[in-house]
């Protein structure tokens, strides 16, 4: 069997007393979407955070291709290939869309002048973002905006995306190609660990999904199957599972 690209073993976090990560086990596999959802506050945003180094964990362990990963940098991490995109984009309002994604290859990345550039036109070709380049990524509506912050991903060369709740705020017209433009990630052998609360749209392309409730998974496997187990019903009781998570 092929050994998974990123993973987490008995991963532990807590801020103060509060504890957000209690020995999360979880790992992807080459060319995988995996969703995670679950409750606001089960410590999904946490597990990304210490997935792309943005968070160090208090314990367990973490490799990447088979390496040890916990005292690399954020920096570091993403040039070895993991990439991440966040809840609410944030672009360099300023610049262009093209000059918010060569700023990815060219520093995320770590590649030269020329060749970030044409990595930086790739990624905005594949996010559908060719037209607006020359745009102010000030003025991009919502759509755009979150296109925008998977191309800057993208820019990376990431082998895996972290991805956290892309598909938040956009209409039910939107989201279709978002979702195909995910699916085409792990059809080009990118690896996907995909936070959503728009569960239709995670349905639609995640191969295996977990979900985590404080700080726990209590459910992982294939995708039906975890949103009918008793563990995520009991997560959302009360809560509309389509609209809410």
């Amino acid at each position: 069997m092929a050994q998974p690209l990123l993973v987490a073993d008995d991963v532990r976090k807590s801020f103060g007393r509060l504890t957000v990560l209690d020995g999360v086990s979880v790992g992807v596999n080459h060319g995988e979407v995996l969703g995670v959802v679950g409750p606001n506050g089960a410590g999904k945003s946490t597990l990304l955070n210490v997935f792309s180094g943005v968070t160090s964990a208090d314990s367990g362990s973490l490799t990447f291709d088979g390496s040890d990963i916990r005292g690399v940098t954020a920096a570091a991490r993403c040039r070895r290939g993991i990439g991440r995109s966040y809840q609410v984009p944030r672009p360099f309002s300023d610049m262009s869309v093209f000059e918010n994604v060569l700023v990815a290859s060219r520093f995320g990345a770590g590649l030269g002048e020329a060749t970030a550039r044409t990595v930086a036109l790739e990624a905005l070709d594949r996010t559908g973002l060719t037209a607006r380049a020359n745009s102010p990524a000030g003025g991009l509506r919502l759509l755009d905006r979150k296109r925008l912050e998977l191309a800057r991903a993208l820019a990376t060369q990431p082998r895996v995306v972290l991805l956290d709740e892309i598909a938040g705020g956009l209409t039910e017209h939107e989201l279709p190609p978002l979702v195909t433009m995910i699916g085409g990630l792990r059809d080009s052998g990118v690896a996907v660990i995909w936070i959503e609360h728009v569960v239709h749209a995670l349905l639609a392309v995640a191969d295996r999904l977990v979900c985590l409730t404080y700080g726990k998974i209590v459910a992982e496997g294939e995708p039906s199957d975890v949103m009918a187990s008793d563990a995520v019903q009991r997560s959302y009781l009360g809560a509309d599972l389509d609209a809410d998570l």
